[in-house]
Formats: C-alpha cells, sequence, structure tokens
C-alpha cells in the first residue's frame, strides 16, 4: 500500500507557456485551489513523476514548491471563501 498523503503544490513561472503547461502537469495529479496553487494526494513516485516532469519548464529565477502535509496538519487546515476547486471559468491571468 503506498503512503499517500496531502500536499499543496505552488509555483511562480514568468513564462505564459511555461506556466500553462505546469497547470497541466498539475491538473493529473489534484485540483487547483488558487491560481498557482494545487492541492493534491501523492505519493513519493508523484512527487518524484512531477519534478522530472516540470524541471524542464521552471528557469532561473522561477520557482516550483511542494509541501506535504502530515496527517495531523491536514485535520488543521482552515479556510475563508470559496471551497473546492476553481474551474476553467473562475482563471483570469
Amino acid at each position: 500500500m503506498t503512503d499517500r498523503r496531502l500536499h499543496v503544490i505552488s509555483y511562480d513561472i514568468a513564462k505564459d507557456s511555461a506556466r500553462t503547461r505546469m497547470a497541466k502537469i498539475l491538473l493529473d495529479y489534484g485540483d487547483r485551489v488558487q491560481c498557482s496553487v494545487f492541492e493534491a494526494q501523492l505519493d513519493a513516485r508523484d512527487v518524484e513523476r512531477i519534478l522530472r516532469r516540470a524541471r524542464r519548464l521552471v528557469a532561473e529565477g522561477d520557482s516550483l514548491r511542494i509541501y506535504a502535509l502530515c496527517a495531523a496538519c491536514t485535520e488543521k487546515v482552515q479556510a475563508l471563501g470559496r471551497e473546492g476547486p476553481l474551474g476553467v471559468e473562475d482563471i483570469v491571468v
């Protein structure tokens, strides 16, 4: 059995085409919760796959961050406003 846990993934990518491709990669694994922030249930292999696919998109000055949340931390997540993932119609660039 794999050890899946909630991960928060954020990115800051200057180039429009690379930013769009990064979003498409992350949508393969989880849900967009803000314009450049995703939440996903991942195991270690998923994280490695994301990093491998994303590596070519992150240029100098850009960033990709993946935060793993422990079970106790996941229970303490708090949010205000919109619940659930953003749809395409919610995103303004």
